[in-house]
C-alpha cells in the first residue's frame, strides 16, 4: 500500500511552508508547549471528545481521551483534543435528535478548520455515534470510532436490571399500584451503576454495533463494558491505529461503501436493534452518496433472524453479550449474509476481524436453528396512513396485537396526551388505537422519543400491558410494545396522520406490512381541504434552521443541504 510522505500531510499546509502564516502557526504551537519534534512531519490527530459533566454515558471519556493520546504518541503522532457538544439523552430536551445534525456540522467544521490529519471520534450515547460519523464522513479524512461502552448491569435487591427497559416496566407497575415507594427509591439508585451507555440493546448499543459492522471501529470494540481495563486498552489501540491510517490515507469514503451499510442493516436486525437505527443509517449513508431506503430494511428483515437474546426483545444484557463473544461472535453465525471482503479501519478485510471469533454462550447468542425470532426485529409498514412508510419493532410487542383493528383515540401533541390520558371519561378500551401526532421532525420539534404512549392507569390496573400505538414520533431503543413509529410524512406537514379523528378505525397488519386508516378517500379529501398547517415552533436561531431544512424520517432527518458528497472546500491556510 502506498504511504503518504510527510509533506503530503494535511497539517503540512499549516506548518511546513516558508510563509509568515506558517511561521505564526508554528509560533502559536510553541505557545501550546509543543516543540517542533512533537508535531512537525507527524500526523496531527484530532480527538473529537463528547465528554461533559451532564452526560453520564460519557463521564469517563475525559480519562479515555488520555488513553487515546498515549496510543497516538506511541505510534509517532501528535494528539490534540478538540471538545465538541455532548448529546446527553438523559437530560437534553426536547430530544437530542434535535441536535444530531448540529453535532455532525460541528464535527465536520472542527476538522476542516484546524491543522489536523485524522480524527479519533469518541461517543456512544444514542445520537453521538451517527452524528460523529456523519461529520467525519463529510470531511473525509482518516477517522476511527471509540465507542464509550455499555454501563454495568443494574441491580435491584438481587434482580438484574436493564437501563430504560426495566424503568418502563417498573413505572407501569407503579402506576398500577403494584410497587411501593421504597422499591422505587432502590431502583433509582440501582438502575444505572457506572459510566457508560445503556446496557440493553437500545439505540446506543445498536448504533455502536452498527459502527463496528460498518468498519469504523476495531473488531469487538462495541460491546466492551465502559469500566473494564479492556476498554482502556481498546482506546489506546485506536490511538495507535489512527496514526497508521493517516499514513495509509484510509478515509471513511473507502470504508463506508454500499456493502458496508447493507451489512450494518443485517447486523441491526440480527441484534433485534433499535428502530432509531433506521433513521440514522439512512442519514449516514446519504452523506456518502449511498442509496439506503426503508425497503432495504424490510427486505433484510424477511431473511435475517434475531440471534441476540438481549433486552428489550430478549433476556440478557450487554455484558452477557460481551462475555458470550460479542458482535464478532454473532457475525460468525450470519457470514453468508455479509460482505466479507470490504476494507475496515484495520486496513484488512472485514472478514479477517471475525475469523477467529467464537460463541461462548448459545443462550445469549442463539444458533441459526434456534433464533429468538425467525424474522428480523423490525418491519416497515405502508398504507394510506403512512404513504412514505412507518416502522415497528414487532419482536418487542405482544403477538396478539400484530394483526389488529381498533378505534382511534387521538392526541394532538405530548402535552395533550399527558393532560387527558387518565381522564376517566376518555373512551379508551384495550382494543383502542392510541394516536399521537405533532411529534415528528418538525412538529416535535426534533422527533422526540414519545412514541411509547402511556397506557391509561385504569387499564394498567386491569392488567393491560400493551396496546397498539401510532405516532410520527420515535421511541427509546430500550422501550417495547406494539408501537408504530416514524409515520411519514408527519402530521405537521400535512401527512395523513393529521386527518385522523377519534373513532376512526385503524388496521395494523405486520405480516402484510400494512397500516391503514379505514376511512373512505372522499372523506379524507374533505378533511384535507379543511386542514390548516400548525404554527412554526421556532422563530430564530438553530431551531429556525432546523425547521426550514429538516427532512422527513424516511429520508434520515438530515438537513437537505448536508446530504451528498463534496461541496465544502478546504480552507486557505496562507
Amino acid at each position: 500500500m502506498d504511504r503518504l510522505a510527510p509533506e503530503q500531510l494535511r497539517s503540512h499546509r499549516w506548518y511546513g511552508t516558508d510563509t509568515v502564516r506558517s511561521f505564526s502557526h508554528r509560533a502559536r504551537t510553541r505557545q501550546l508547549g509543543l516543540s517542533a519534534e512533537d508535531h512537525l512531519g507527524k500526523p496531527v490527530v484530532a480527538i473529537i471528545n463528547t465528554w461533559n459533566e451532564l452526560n453520564p454515558c460519557h463521564i469517563h471519556l475525559r480519562d479515555r481521551a488520555e488513553d487515546v493520546k498515549r496510543g497516538v504518541w506511541q505510534a509517532g503522532g501528535c494528539p490534540v483534543e478538540l471538545p465538541v457538544i455532548s448529546l446527553s439523552e438523559s437530560f437534553q430536551k426536547p430530544t437530542t435528535m434535535l441536535y444530531r445534525n448540529l453535532l455532525a456540522m460541528e464535527t465536520e467544521e472542527m476538522l476542516r478548520s484546524h491543522p489536523v490529519d485524522a480524527a479519533v471520534l469518541m461517543g456512544g450515547c444514542d445520537k453521538t455515534t451517527p452524528a460523529l460519523i456523519m461529520g467525519a464522513s463529510s470531511m473525509d479524512i482518516p477517522a476511527i470510532y471509540v465507542p464509550c461502552g455499555p454501563m454495568m448491569p443494574g441491580n435491584l435487591r438481587g434482580e438484574v436490571l436493564g437501563s430504560g427497559t426495566d424503568v418502563w416496566r417498573y413505572w407501569a407497575d407503579r402506576r398500577a399500584g403494584l410497587v411501593p415507594d421504597g422499591v422505587m427509591r432502590d431502583l433509582e439508585e440501582g438502575i444505572a451503576r457506572s459510566p457508560g451507555h445503556c446496557m440493553t440493546m437500545g439505540t446506543a448499543s445498536t448504533m455502536t454495533s452498527a459502527a463496528e459492522v460498518l468498519g469504523m471501529t476495531l473488531p469487538g470494540a462495541a460491546a466492551i463494558p465502559a469500566v473494564t481495563s479492556a476498554h482502556v486498552r481498546m482506546a489506546a489501540a485506536c490511538g495507535r491505529r489512527i496514526v497508521e491510517m493517516t499514513w495509509e490515507d484510509l478515509r471513511p469514503s473507502k470504508i463506508l461503501t454500499a456493502e458496508a451499510f447493507h451489512d450494518a442493516v443485517t447486523a441491526v436486525l440480527a441484534l433485534g436493534g433499535s428502530t432509531n437505527a433506521v433513521i440514522h443509517l439512512i442519514a449516514m449513508a446519504r452523506r456518502l452518496g449511498v442509496d439506503l431506503t426503508l425497503d432495504h430494511f424490510d427486505a433484510a428483515s424477511r431473511r435475517v433472524p434475531v440471534l441476540a437474546d438481549l433486552r428489550p426483545s430478549g433476556t440478557y444484557l450487554m455484558e452477557d453479550f460481551y462475555l458470550a463473544g460479542g458482535l464478532p461472535a454473532l457475525l460468525t453465525r450470519i457470514t453468508d449474509l455479509l460482505h466479507l471482503d470490504r476494507v475496515t479501519v484495520t486496513g484488512r478485510p472485514f472478514g479477517d476481524g471475525i475469523a477467529d471469533a467464537q460463541v461462548y454462550d448459545d443462550k445469549v447468542i442463539r444458533r441459526r436453528d434456534d433464533p429468538l425470532s425467525e424474522e428480523g426485529g423490525l418491519a416497515v409498514l405502508r398504507g394510506n396512513l403512512a404513504p412514505s412508510g412507518a416502522v415497528i419493532k414487532h419482536v418487542a410487542a405482544e403477538p396478539r396485537l400484530l394483526r389488529h383493528t381498533g378505534p382511534a383515540v387521538v392526541f394532538d401533541g405530548h402535552r395533550d396526551l399527558r393532560r387527558r390520558i387518565n381522564d376517566e371519561n376518555l373512551p379508551i378500551t384495550p382494543d383502542s388505537v392510541l394516536v399521537l401526532r405533532g411529534a415528528g421532525p418538525r412538529g416535535g420539534p426534533g422527533m422526540p422519543e414519545q412514541g411509547m404512549l402511556p397506557i391509561p392507569d385504569r387499564l394498567l390496573k386491569a392488567g393491560v400491558r400493551d396496546m397498539v400505538r401510532v405516532s410520527d414520533a420515535r421511541m427509546s431503543g430500550t422501550s417495547y410494545g406494539a408501537c408504530v413509529l416514524h409515520v411519514a410524512p408527519e402530521s405537521h406537514v400535512g401527512g395523513p396522520l393529521a386527518l385522523v379523528q377519534d373513532g376512526d378505525l385503524i388496521t395494523l397488519d405486520v405480516e402484510a406490512r400494512l397500516l391503514t386508516l379505514e376511512v373512505p378517500e372522499e372523506e379524507l379529501t374533505r378533511r384535507r381541504a379543511a386542514w390548516t398547517p400548525p404554527r412554526t415552533v421556532f422563530r430564530r436561531g438553530y431551531g429556525a434552521l432546523f425547521d426550514t431544512h429538516i427532512q422527513q424520517a424516511d429520508q434520515g432527518c438530515d438537513f437537505d443541504f448536508l446530504t451528498g458528497t463534496g461541496g465544502a472546500p478546504e480552507p486557505d491556510t496562507e
